[in-house]
């Protein structure tokens, strides 16, 4: 059984799933997105990788380059992390269910368990 403790960040909560260490290792967690998230997702940034994520509940706004694209419960998004992209919430808080490669674990997650410290 799983009991993942969340991180905390402004307007972002995270459980980590699963993480595997490793250059090649994988990292599965939930997120909790809120529209009040400092900067929104007007910050887009870029790393090595690619991610995937599915919409649980609420909707999910993808900034992927100079595209929006606002993803539903039940869909799924995949993308390199290479094009300019951020995620962010839509009309309301949104959960995400997301896999991440090595650099997207540390470029997506590594300030949401600092701020839990």
């Amino acid at each position: 059984m799983i009991r993942p403790e969340p991180g905390h960040s402004p307007g972002l909560t995270t459980w980590i799933l699963a993480h595997e260490d490793g250059l090649y290792g994988k990292t599965v967690a939930k997120l909790r997105i809120t529209p009040d998230r400092p900067g929104g997702s007007a910050q887009l940034g870029v790393h090595p990788g690619r991610d995937w994520f599915t919409v649980l509940s609420g909707i999910a706004r993808l900034e992927l380059g100079e595209r929006t694209i606002l993803v539903h419960p039940g869909e799924v998004a995949e993308f390199s992390t290479m094009t300019p992209h951020a995620i962010g919430a839509h009309e309301g808080p949104v959960e995400i269910l997301s896999i991440l490669n090595h650099d997207g674990g540390r470029a997506h997650l590594h300030a949401a368990d600092h701020a839990a410290d």
